[in-house]
């Protein structure tokens, strides 16, 4: 298996996805998971490479938000897309990537994620409430590399 397989059972990535689709019920944000075996780049570097490579940064209203994990060197970074940046509060994300870390730290990842992403909802509901003509506009899976 490889390192990314080992992270999280096929059962706590459907988990995750579940957890996207309940999160986007609240809010028109797009959030995704990323989840990296290795790579030596600054996580923060890093994770706004795979934004763009996943087109998080095309959505109508800018407002994705990914979760980005690099498994090998146990980093962790939530970026959001500057339709949020604008209107947020500098400390946005604290205390969502708080909870996170804190069930990082008890090997509780996808628990973590799960709660992180829900509380990312909720807190985009505030800015971005979900809308009746809502699409989805990015994939809810979990992409790897």
């Amino acid at each position: 298996m490889s390192v990314t397989e080992d992270f999280l059972t096929t059962l706590e990535e459907q988990e995750i996805v579940d957890a996207i689709q309940t999160a986007e019920k609240n809010t028109s944000g797009e959030i995704r998971v990323h989840i990296e075996a290795q790579n030596e780049k600054p996580p923060f570097e890093r994770a706004q490479e795979v934004f763009f490579s996943l087109n998080m940064n095309m959505t109508l209203a800018r407002n994705g938000v990914l979760f980005y994990v690099n498994v090998s060197n146990k980093s962790f970074v939530i970026l959001g897309d500057e339709g949020i940046n604008k209107v947020v509060e500098s400390d946005f994300w604290d205390c969502t990537k708080d909870i996170v870390l804190e069930h990082f730290k008890e090997k509780k990842f996808k628990d973590g994620l799960v709660a992180g992403i829900l509380r990312a909802g909720e807190r985009l509901k505030a800015y971005f409430p979900f809308q009746a003509d809502d699409t989805n506009e990015l994939p809810n899976e979990i992409s790897k590399s």
